[in-house]
């Protein structure tokens, strides 16, 4: 459940050490994929762990709308009764995917192969994001799409009747892009190739072999190619979804940025392209174990121990791990400003791309709270002003942006003045429960009357 159902303002102030197990939803990104994929399949698939926040509760009600069956037992359990490859019905309605990229580029992906039409929108900050980079190859395999000027949402897609298989290079390294290609390429016949010229995410490659798809992977001059046959009869999963690693990113940079902290966050995803935080955090010095590590359901999982850190330097990240980071981004800029010595980040440009441009809003932010920050198109400079000595004492605006009220929440629980954002309820898009969670650790937060 939800912090807010209604906007609400939120004020973080300086707090005491945090201490506890941090048990953060389960993953967003794998939680999207396994609905889906269980909608495409024939039985049924079981999902326990699904992350209930308003994205991916937005997903399961459009794979309702394409006729599969997703229900959550009592104790929160969901089952998806699917309808197979190429079995989706037109919907009777709009699908609204809220404020998630993924949910509306990944769907229509899976129903552009298939001889329906559909229209998708989202709200405001969705229906600004750019949807050409899907549109393109979508186009290939015969899909047709109308949409907005400049390819944004709302957009119709009437699916092929006759679908091709498709040779596809992506513009830039981007899972969403890759997945929408996949998706896409289940329900036509032959061999569907996506490259891309770095690997990005793979938690969708990693899913489609769970449900039984022939999957190639292999490096190339021009990048990491991934190939699957179409037209497979996927087989029905008991899914257990790991916690999700950009979730967990801001109790665990609480934690090392407030004096005396300790947390634990068990079970926590640690694919290798999602770990780039936690790679950039112990190379700024951060007390920071992985242990445990495992194989759940295709992916792997670890046990996180994360401690206060007093010396914290910047660092450099270098441009390649943008692709296995890029969410955490603004609450790195946060552990930036508490470090000594600048950060230098580069290939940036994506966060300008986001739910909003969140390298303005953070620049914005951490300048007002008297930090010297430096941006570009695609770059971003931060120097850290050490431990305790962010000022703090202003009003954030969110953008309608979860992570970006997230971040400034977390800024201001180690500022010397408090920290208000004026909008938390986009919160609840990726982590329901967030300010609970967060005052069970120590956090204080409270909500500002109005």
């Amino acid at each position: 459940m939800s912090d807010f159902d209604r906007n609400v303002s939120m004020c973080a102030s300086r707090s005491g050490p945090l201490r506890g197990t941090v048990e953060v939803p389960g993953d967003k990104s794998i939680s999207h994929r396994s609905l889906i994929l269980g909608a495409l399949t024939v039985g049924e698939t079981t999902i326990e762990g699904l992350l209930e926040g308003q994205d991916v509760l937005d997903t399961a009600e459009a794979m309702r709308a394409f006729g599969a069956t997703v229900a959550r037992d009592d104790v929160g359990k969901w089952s998806v009764s699917g309808v197979g490859v190429g079995g989706f019905a037109e919907p009777e309605y709009v699908i609204n995917c809220g404020n998630s990229g993924t949910a509306v580029r990944l769907i229509m992906g899976a129903m552009a192969t298939t001889p329906i039409t559909a229209t998708f929108q989202g709200d405001r900050s969705l229906n600004e994001r750019p949807m050409g980079r899907v549109i393109d190859p979508l186009t290939l395999f015969g899909a047709r799409c109308v949409a907005r000027s400049n390819q944004k949402l709302p957009i119709t897609i009437s699916g092929a009747t006759e679908p091709m298989p498709v040779h596809y290079t992506t513009p830039i390294p981007s899972a969403q892009i890759k997945s929408a290609v996949l998706l896409a390429g289940l329900n036509a016949p032959g061999q569907t190739t996506v490259i891309e010229p770095r690997m990005s995410r793979d938690h969708t490659e990693r899913m489609l072999r769970l449900f039984g798809v022939q999957i190639d992977e292999q490096n190339t001059d021009q990048g990491r190619a991934v190939s699957l046959v179409g037209q497979p009869e996927l087989q029905p999963q008991e899914i257990v979804v790991p916690r999700d690693p950009s979730s967990a990113a801001f109790p665990i940079c609480a934690a090392l940025i407030i004096p005396d902290s300790y947390v634990v966050v068990p079970g926590l995803c640690v694919n290798p392209t999602r770990s780039g935080l936690l790679l950039t955090l112990q190379e700024m010095g951060a007390d920071l174990c992985i242990e445990d590590e495992r194989d759940e359901c295709g992916e792997i999982v670890a046990d996180i121990h994360v401690r206060y850190t007093s010396d914290l330097r910047g660092v450099t990240v270098p441009p390649e791990r943008v692709v296995c980071m890029i969410d955490e981004y603004p609450i790195l800029s946060v552990v930036a400003a508490f470090a000594k010595g600048r950060t230098e980040m580069s290939g940036v440009g994506e966060l300008r791309v986001k739910e909003s441009d969140r390298l303005a809003a953070m620049t914005q932010v951490l300048q007002a709270c008297g930090v010297d920050v430096a941006d570009g198109p695609d770059w971003w400079h931060i120097d850290g002003v050490g431990p305790g000595a962010v000022s703090g004492g202003m009003m954030c605006h969110s953008y309608l942006d979860h992570r970006i009220a997230m971040s400034c929440l977390v800024m201001g629980l180690a500022s010397q003045n408090p920290i208000t954002v004026d909008d938390v309820a986009p919160i609840s898009t990726s982590f329901p429960g967030f300010v609970r969670l967060m005052r069970d650790l120590g956090a204080d937060i409270q909500e500002v009357n109005s």
